[in-house]
């Protein structure tokens, strides 16, 4: 590990050998007196009434659509209990298949999305994927075979790929780098509110089994579908390019809000800029070594999500439970992930701090599977088993959202960071790949290779993190000697100039990374 710490620091800090500019005049805590005095008046009582006014127009749009992204990747898991598979003639490992084609173009399609997203804006892009996802998940309703299935589970993966970076950038283009975990918990939450809905959804629209002639399943595609296409118009007039797009802002507020995110982790009021070929900062995320150590964080976590979120209505039945028994045990282990996640993500922005978080929240999720794995023998303990589910996903979940926030603080620039994020969230779900198929049919009804592969995989994840805690603190401190030995931040600023400072984004030595 220590040539692994000693390689990563030589590798990020800077040979500043760049030209000198003069620096603005500062006040004590380095910022210019019109700025520092804005700061000062929005703290307290009117901070906290400004961020109350930005989440209640910005999160429950995202929270909303990201809910319905999650009820429509997931809800062919309730779809098999309701005879997807007898309908169709599938048989063997096909159900599989069709789980993992989804992640094959949502794969494919991640980094392509977000780069759309930089050049068409939130307020085009993010509702028309919604409303193209909706409209593909409506057609899956009306499909006659198999293969228009694997069809509709392809098409359905490249919209689809998009949301999640979408909104993951959306929130980092409003808020702050320790304002940010916690919005993003917020509409990430969703994701394990979606298997509450969906067994509660899937429960009351089985109901419907016969009426106009189609099936339980038919009908879960199809409303659920047509719902997600009414989330999509509306978001046309609730997603915003930035606070200039908005009246519900004073302009007060907006000159607060820009300037909030230009300092943050930038002395000079830069960080919101990023000057330069695109082809320079492609290329500066592709060759970052923190991206590739959070992917294996997030792919450990992705498996282990993926794989009990499609598998958990299946798990539950073959404990011996009716089929819509199981839809509705799924809620309880959702609903308090759900609050989890939030719990976890409003602490850690609180401390700013993320690796102990996702740490310990991988340790509680590996628990859970230990406990599922040692029990799934004895029919006399499916109550174990189920606690064990019950207590992965109260692990997995506060995770995600996590690992997403550590890679957005530690990417300097709008530009890297949208690629950075991309590439992170893409290389990352191909865990999903992975998950679809680690419960497979003729392992029921203990499925040890799923709940061993969940194991391997975050432990896997948990080794990332510590060694990312290690290699950014080392890196940090080294920064920090280095401000010291030339005069202070701004002796630094001095010798290299804020514009130099800036280009470097987080490989300038002012930068500090978020443990």
């Amino acid at each position: 590990m220590s040539n692994t710490v000693s390689a990563a620091v030589t590798s990020a800090e800077p040979a500043i050998s760049l030209h000198g500019e003069k620096a603005t005049a500062l006040n004590d805590d380095g910022l210019p007196p019109d700025v520092a005095a804005l700061f000062k008046e929005f703290s307290g009582a009117k901070y906290r009434k400004l961020m109350r006014k930005m989440d209640l127009h910005l999160i429950p749009i995202i929270a909303v659509l990201y809910l319905f992204a999650y009820l429509d990747r997931g809800n062919i898991g309730n779809a098999r209990l309701a005879g997807l598979e007898s309908d169709l003639g599938m048989e063997g490992d096909q159900y599989n298949v069709a789980l993992t084609i989804f992640f094959v173009s949502y794969v494919i399609f991640e980094v392509p999305a977000n780069m759309a997203l930089k050049r068409l804006s939130p307020r085009v892009w993010i509702p028309s994927i919604t409303i193209a996802w909706g409209i593909i998940m409506t057609l899956m309703g009306v499909v006659q075979n198999y293969r228009g299935l694997l069809a509709t589970r392809f098409f359905l993966g490249v919209p689809e790929s998009g949301i999640f970076p979408a909104c993951a950038y959306y929130v980092t283009s409003w808020y702050t780098r320790h304002e940010a975990m916690y919005r993003t918990a917020l509409f990430y939450a969703t994701a394990s509110l979606a298997g509450a809905f969906s067994g509660l959804l899937a429960y009351a629209i089985t109901l419907m089994d016969g009426l106009a002639g189609l099936a339980g399943w038919q009908w879960i595609f199809l409303l659920e579908g047509l719902v997600t296409v009414v989330g999509g118009v509306v978001a046309i007039f609730t997603i915003y390019n930035g606070p200039d797009a908005v009246s519900w802002l004073t302009e007060e507020e907006k000159r607060y809000i820009k300037l909030k995110l230009a300092y943050d982790g930038n002395r000079a009021g830069m960080g919101t800029l990023e000057e330069g070929s695109k082809r320079k900062h492609t290329k500066a995320a592709f060759s970052d070594w923190q991206i590739y150590l959070s992917v294996v964080v997030y792919l450990g976590i992705s498996v282990a999500t993926y794989g009990l979120v499609f598998g958990l209505p299946t798990i539950v039945a073959d404990l011996g439970y009716t089929a819509r028994a199981a839809q509705l045990m799924t809620v309880p282990p959702y609903i308090t992930a759900c609050l989890l996640t939030i719990a976890v993500a409003h602490f850690s922005d609180k401390l700013k701090r993320r690796g102990f978080f996702i740490g310990g929240s991988l340790v509680v999720s590996i628990v859970g599977f230990i406990m599922a794995i040692v029990t799934s023998n004895n029919k006399e303990l499916a109550g174990v088993t189920y606690a064990g589910c019950f207590l992965a996903c109260c692990g997995f979940f506060p995770a995600f959202p996590g690992v997403i926030s550590w890679l957005a603080n530690n990417l300097a620039g709008p530009y890297k960071r949208a690629i950075g994020m991309s590439l992170q969230i893409s290389l990352g779900n191909t865990g999903g790949i992975i998950g679809s198929n680690i419960y497979r049919a003729q392992d029921k009804p203990h499925y040890h290779l799923g709940y061993g592969i969940s194991i391997g995989f975050l432990g896997s994840a948990f080794i990332a993190v510590i060694v990312m805690m290690v290699v950014l603190s080392a890196i940090n401190k080294k920064r920090e000697r280095y401000v010291t030995e030339n005069g202070g931040p701004d002796g630094v600023v001095g010798k290299h100039g804020d514009w130099a400072l800036t280009e470097l984004g987080d490989r300038s030595p002012l930068f500090r990374y978020t443990l």
